[in-house]
């Protein structure tokens, strides 16, 4: 595979924030919605799988020379260095399948990994399937887990700042209209918005205009 940097277009000394940024340009341009019925659909398929890789490479890299952020999530949960590589191509599918809105089949994927292998890369994924599926208290649970396991993330911690943000705007806004046993205009209006929040640190965008 070629340097991961180059993939993303940045720099070795690119700070974590612009590392995350970039890969959520990419993850845009290349996304399925956008070439959907389209002749190089495949193209952009093969070329969002590369993004995802190379992301997903360059957070393996700076959290092995960083000690491995969290040792507790590092140690407890991923004691096989063997489990572990392969977990991570699993983690990119997931990546991917998230990106395409095919949450079932991503969160397959997470359910098949045993417990004790369960780091906090599983436990991010597992929140943006959840916030997906408006399982949003389920979500900040494992944004919590995620960011407990793995402190120095900047994108577990930017999933974990949204989530709360948003469950917090949830949590104060009005009913405008009401049904019994239904949801409000604001409840869904709300939700929307918390699923987009999240959608987007994959890479995704539930919500266009947001």
């Amino acid at each position: 595979m070629q340097d991961p940097y180059k993939v993303l277009g940045i720099d070795r000394n690119a700070t974590d924030e612009e590392i995350k940024s970039a890969y959520r340009a990419l993850a845009k341009k290349y996304h399925p919605d956008n070439f959907v019925n389209s002749p190089i659909a495949d193209v952009a398929e093969e070329k969002m799988k590369e993004v995802n890789e190379a992301y997903q490479q360059i957070q393996d890299e700076r959290q092995e020379k960083s000690g491995g952020g969290n040792s507790y999530g590092r140690t407890q949960y991923s004691t096989n260095t063997g489990d572990r590589s392969a977990h991570a191509s699993k983690y990119i599918h997931v990546r991917e399948l998230i990106n395409a809105g095919k949450t079932n089949e991503a969160n397959e994927i997470l359910d098949s990994i045993p417990v004790y292998d369960r780091n906090a890369e599983w436990n991010f994924l597992k929140g943006c399937i959840q916030t997906q599926k408006g399982w949003y208290y389920e979500a900040q649970q494992s944004f919590d887990a995620a960011c407990a396991m793995d402190p120095n993330n900047t994108e577990y911690q930017d999933a974990q700042f949204r989530m709360k943000n948003a469950s917090q705007n949830f949590g104060r806004s009005y009913r405008t209209t009401t049904t019994t046993g239904g949801a409000s205009a604001c409840d869904i209006c709300q939700g929307l918005i918390c699923a987009d929040c999240l959608c987007e640190c994959c890479g995704g965008d539930l919500v266009p205009c947001c």
